[in-house]
């Protein structure tokens, strides 16, 4: 598989995350929208990791693979709290933080 087909499905997989994150209301497929856009920022890291036979671009990697578990453990455990206050997931709906 040659750079230019990794980076391609890395721009279909972030355009994808982007979309969804833009158009869905869903607090839990904003989340997921949003790891799907840092996998495909991991995917090209990698694939510019693996054709300039350098190691920077792993290292980006493992730094966004733990900012993304961060966000899935600190987000998910946000969305169970506001699921069990609220009852509704749809951030339209959502407007606790509000003054």
């Amino acid at each position: 598989m040659s750079l230019e087909h990794v980076v391609g499905l890395g721009i279909v997989l972030f355009a994808i995350g982007a979309a969804g994150f833009f158009v869905r209301s869903n607090a839990l497929v904003l989340l997921l929208c949003v790891e799907l856009m840092l996998n495909a920022v991991n995917l090209i890291l990698a694939g510019f990791s693996r054709y300039l036979h350098g190691t920077e671009g792993q290292v980006f990697v493992f730094m966004i693979m733990t900012v993304a578990a961060a966000e899935a453990a600190v987000g998910l455990a946000i969305l169970v709290a506001l699921c069990r206050l609220l009852g509704t997931l749809d951030m339209s709906r959502i407007n606790i933080l509000k003054g």
